[in-house]
């Protein structure tokens, strides 16, 4: 039997600024109902079919009613992503008993901000790690990020038995916010994205304690001829949103067939599943994910209460489900899965430690 990657701990962190979703709603009246024509139309994308009450953001509200540019944008996605990076590791490392001088392996996703070099080498001295930790950075996963990069780790770990593997992902969605771009995408971004971060600790081989699960399978899916379906438009003023309104049907579509295939290939099918943890990139996604996995209406219940407290963080958001679920009880077999720009489906298989 190969060596798999053990979960050790998982841990979330939101920024301080609360974005209720109706206040969100007044400003963005504000901001577009005399520029966009469209916008009376959209403007109940703010209210209950968006599933969300509240967000959390790395600026305060009116911050974002300001013209922002580039070093603007950077300077804080350093600052807020710096500080959730060390909020949500600390945590982690803590929960799994060890300290960042602990830490042989660092990855760290983020699709939402640029910094040269990675947050992770910016908060290196702060939170303590060695001098000789590997550093893996990933970029361009988007809302998948969180899956692929837990396979990502869980893989660096198995390769390497006995050393831990922290992985950080960190997402600063609001930063992406533009004030210049009328367009439906533009508006229903404003409606959805907030700010978080999670990390998980993993570990393979004999000298693991304790663990959460195994991570006992993973892969991905990516559909041929889908690159406009999500992702960013590297624009002069910001990243700009590429937000295909198909996403839902093509979810409700695709997405099983994928899910199987994936399972397929590591010798499970879907009745093997006992609890599937969704990225809930949206009310809509989630009711298509229930339908896709035929799944009885609200048996994504987790899903709907973080999409509700924290909108969509992008790829820790399926983080924040999978610690809900956690603290229900892990079922004997879970299934992580998250879909992000490619058009990719990410999946990783946990099996609740014995």
């Amino acid at each position: 039997m190969s060596i798999q990657a053990q979960l050790l701990s998982v841990s979330t962190a939101s920024p301080p600024h609360i974005l209720v979703q109706a206040e969100v709603a007044d400003l963005a009246n504000a901001l577009f109902a005399d520029r966009y024509e469209e916008y009376p139309r959209l403007a109940r994308v703010f209210g209950a079919s968006s599933g969300i009450l509240k967000r959390q953001a790395v600026r305060p509200l009116e911050w974002y009613a300001q013209p922002l540019g580039w070093p603007e944008r950077t300077a804080a996605f350093v600052d807020g992503g710096k500080r959730l990076f060390i909020e949500a590791a600390r945590a982690a490392l803590n929960e799994a008993g060890l300290g960042a001088a602990d830490v042989d392996t660092v990855v760290f996703a983020s699709s939402t901000g640029i910094a040269t070099p990675g947050i992770e080498a910016l908060a290196m001295e702060e939170i303590g790690f060695r001098s000789d930790i590997a550093r893996v950075p990933l970029f361009g996963l988007g809302c998948a990020g969180g899956v692929s990069g837990l396979s990502i780790a869980a893989r660096l770990a198995e390769a390497r038995p006995g050393t831990n593997v922290l992985f950080v992902v960190v997402e600063l969605c609001t930063v992406s916010f533009r004030l210049d771009t009328l367009s439906t995408a533009s508006i229903v971004a404003t409606a959805l994205f907030g700010d978080g971060a999670a990390a998980c600790v993993l570990r393979a081989g004999a000298s693991v304690p304790e663990s959460l699960a195994a991570v006992e399978a993973s892969g991905e899916h990516t559909w041929p001829g889908t690159l406009d379906i999500m992702g960013w438009n590297v624009e002069a003023e910001g990243l700009g949103v590429i937000f295909a309104q198909a996403i839902p049907p093509f979810a409700q579509e695709n997405a099983g067939a994928a899910i199987g295939g994936i399972l397929a290939r590591s010798g499970h099918v879907m009745a093997d599943v006992d609890r599937f943890i969704c990225h809930p990139g949206g009310k809509r996604v989630v009711l298509a994910l229930e339908s896709a996995l035929r799944l009885r209406p609200g048996t994504l219940d987790h899903e709907r209460a973080v999409l509700a407290d924290h909108g969509n963080m992008s790829s820790p958001t399926v983080l924040f489900v999978l610690r809900r679920v956690l603290a229900q009880g892990l079922p004997e077999r879970s299934l992580v899965n998250a879909m992000g720009p490619g058009f990719t489906s990410s999946c990783v298989m946990l099996r609740r430690a014995a």
